[in-house]
């Protein structure tokens, strides 16, 4: 009886993927909602490739894990990978579903998953992966992961033991979990811009967690990332398996030292979010085995999401998606804080918590007085438009962060408020988006365009 449902599971939501692509509907999780809808144990009994990567953490599990399959891309090798972020047990099961045959075998031979932390009781017993990237551990949404120890114990529970972990040595909270497991850890060398005192709101790791002592930082980059000790125990960070240092912006390269010697890689963006995500990738494929020479070449091929950063170009103006995940304050938080040290005038379009099919749905805004809208408050941030269902709520946070009341623009209308705020030749604008409205994104960052080519004096054929 259990085959049979199965296979009744697998060939119907089969067809749900077909019938999806024919009226043109994205629906990524729907397959596989509908698979374990008639299947409950779907996720057992699917075909599974022999090589499974996931990748799991508070920040970053999208840009890392399609950076990973980017490089797999480049070896030619045949990978199925949850590239839009369904991450949960529906996700994954979607994910399985489209690389398999009507037999329910695999049709590839790698499998990277990026799985959402609180998944990993439901997913981890059916999927046994072989490495397990970590990328960090924040608090996050506060009516989900609002406690990254919490979080932290939820992995460890449940991180199937024979996984071999890459996690983040200059994050002492994700580089304790799964205590048991074999892992290697990664981590940056110390930059002439970290700080020893932190100077963000957030800052989730200040007590030693053997003897309960207040922790010393060697050196901070933000938050409670950076190289810590107590200084009454033998308790501090790890030391580095595979070490970024050297960082070159102006040739967009870090060289990364590993017991092997020194290797030279690309790095996709700026961000330190994302050179961390360079570092933990290299480290993943130097412990599949693959040679610095050919490591590099992949790297060189590697790009950050275009949902996750998308710069255009307009005249001598711009316009920048930048992901700030909705209800995340350490996500808003860096977004900003990478945004005001670049150089220039800017604006900035917060298209946050934006719910186009859930307009009358909220929580509790208090994460928005754990981020550092104080940041917001720069000489170079010219102007923050509000917008959305949460205008006010995000006028009032910027008022207490200092901002000057005629620097804001407040209108709930998102695209209303993409045509009217004030915009002038010379300025770069970056819209501050979530990941549950990307279509109400599009639209917006259209209609900036549009008014930056009107500006400009330039047409769409240019």
């Amino acid at each position: 009886m259990g085959k049979i449902r199965f296979y009744f599971a697998l060939w119907l939501s089969k067809l749900s993927i077909l019938a999806l692509r024919i009226t043109k509907h994205n629906g990524t999780n729907f397959p596989g909602k509908l698979a374990v809808k008639l299947c409950p144990d779907f996720l057992a009994r699917i075909g599974k490739p022999e090589l499974i990567i996931c990748v799991t953490g508070t920040n970053g599990k999208t840009t890392c894990s399609n950076m990973i399959c980017d490089a797999f891309a480049v070896q030619g090798k045949k990978v199925i990978c949850n590239r839009y972020g369904s991450n949960l047990e529906a996700g994954i099961s979607s994910c399985l579903l489209e690389g398999a045959k009507l037999s329910g075998r695999t049709k590839a031979s790698i499998a990277v998953l990026e799985v959402d932390e609180r998944s990993a009781p439901r997913i981890f017993p059916h999927v046994k992966p072989d490495y397990i990237v970590i990328t960090n551990l924040f608090r996050d949404s506060i009516m989900r992961n609002a406690h990254p120890d919490y979080i932290a114990w939820i992995l460890t529970q449940n991180i199937p033991d024979k996984s071999k972990l890459i996690v983040n040595a200059d994050d002492l909270i994700s580089s304790r979990v799964a205590p048991g497991n074999p892992r290697v850890y990664c981590g940056i060398e110390k930059l002439p811009t970290d700080v020893t005192e932190c100077e963000n709101l957030i800052n989730d790791m200040r007590i030693c967690p053997v003897c309960g002592s207040k922790l010393v930082y060697d050196y901070r980059r933000y938050h409670h990332i950076g190289k810590a000790h107590c200084p009454d125990c033998s308790f501090k960070s790890h030391d580095y398996d595979y070490s970024g240092h050297d960082i070159d912006y102006e040739n967009m390269t870090v060289k990364i030292t590993d017991k092997e010697g020194t290797g030279t890689y690309h790095i996709p963006n700026d961000s330190i979010f994302n050179i961390y995500n360079a570092v933990m990738v290299a480290a993943l494929f130097r412990e599949l085995g693959t040679p610095v020479d050919e490591l590099k070449t992949m790297m060189d091929k590697i790009e950050v999401p275009k949902s996750r950063f998308n710069r255009e170009q307009i005249g001598t103006m711009s316009v920048t998606q930048q992901l700030a995940k909705e209800m995340n304050a350490l996500a808003v938080t860096r977004a900003t804080d990478y945004v005001r040290r670049l150089p220039g005038h800017k604006r900035l379009f917060l298209l946050i918590s934006c719910y186009t099919d859930k307009r009358d749905w909220s929580e509790n805004t208090c994460w928005m007085y754990d981020c550092d809208f104080e940041m917001m408050n720069d000489p170079l941030i010219d102007m923050c438009v509000c917008t959305g269902p949460r205008a006010l709520d995000f006028k009032l946070r910027l008022l207490y962060a200092g901002v000057p009341e005629e620097k804001i623009h407040c209108d709930i209308d998102e695209r209303r408020a993409a045509r009217e705020f004030e915009l002038k030749s010379g300025d770069d604008v970056y819209v501050f988006c979530g990941i549950d409205a990307f279509d109400l994104v599009d639209d917006c960052r259209n209609i900036i365009k549009e008014r930056c080519r009107k500006i400009e004096g330039i047409g769409d054929d240019k």
